[in-house]
């Protein structure tokens, strides 16, 4: 069976589980540790990063080299066109969606977690003692403000993500109004790349992803909220329900620091 070696909360390993479920192929999602799990990563991959796809001897690492894999190995519903003018928009869009829309998608989640109180907790386990939900909702957006800025994350350059990403969703609602997808009459892997990488601008509801019930459905204020982008979640919202597969565990979660596998049927 492939293994997807993932961070569950990874817009780009979100990516990589819609094409795999668009396919219909059978996968193990292996939750890779934060630091040790990433060193047992490296000596597999030669890099920390996730998405890692291991298929038998097999073993690819990045987003889109995953995407290009499963199409040569597994051709069945394809996700890359084979006429080459709608070939070279799926991998131009694909790119955009990776390098521009999901950097974007992830400053802004940052600066909605540091303003917004109910975000921060929604974030948090339904287990979390009231008490610390309290606490870490109380914690002033200034000092959020700053621990932000030490890492280049100024609110100068949230505020610029949060304006990019209103004229990226724009585009992008412009591009569907009368396409029920990007590029062709199928879903490719634009599309796929479009909607993972959108996670962090609003986070699907529904049982696709193991993460807070109160994230579900949240989104960063000032974007996720805006009527004008309505048509664009509604169509993610339909990817979603047609081709992405309910959440089940298969066994409990581990305390073990390994990482802990999930099967996907």
């Amino acid at each position: 069976m492939l293994e997807l070696y993932q961070f569950e909360m990874s817009h780009y390993c979100e990516k990589v589980r819609l094409i795999l479920d668009y396919k219909g192929l059978a996968y193990r999602k292996i939750e890779v540790t934060p630091g040790i799990g990433q060193l047992d990563l490296y000596r597999m991959s030669g890099q920390r990063q996730v998405p890692v796809l291991k298929d038998g001897n097999e073993v690819i690492a990045d987003s889109t080299a995953i995407g290009k894999y499963l199409d040569r190995q597994y051709p069945d519903r394809p996700v890359i066109p084979t006429d080459p003018k709608q070939k070279g928009l799926c991998f131009m869009l694909e790119d955009w969606a990776d390098e521009v829309l999901g950097l974007n998608a992830r400053k802004a989640m940052l600066a909605a977690f540091s303003q917004s109180p109910d975000f921060r907790t929604a974030a948090l386990p339904t287990s979390t003692p009231a008490l610390l939900k309290n606490l870490i909702g109380s914690v002033p957006s200034e000092v959020l403000d700053v621990l932000s800025f030490g890492v280049g994350m100024g609110p100068d350059a949230l505020h610029s993500a949060k304006a990019s990403l209103r004229q990226n969703l724009e585009a992008l609602t412009f591009i569907l109004l009368d396409h029920p997808y990007l590029i062709s009459d199928q879903p490719t892997l634009a599309d796929f790349a479009v909607a993972g990488l959108s996670m962090y601008i609003k986070f699907p509801s529904g049982p696709y992803l193991d993460i807070p019930e109160g994230l579900k459905g949240k989104g960063v204020p000032g974007v996720a909220d805006i009527g004008t982008f309505e048509p664009f979640f509604n169509w993610r919202d339909r990817l979603y329900t047609e081709y992405r597969k309910s959440f089940t565990p298969a066994t409990s979660p581990s305390s073990s620091t390994r990482p802990t596998s999930i099967d996907i049927e």
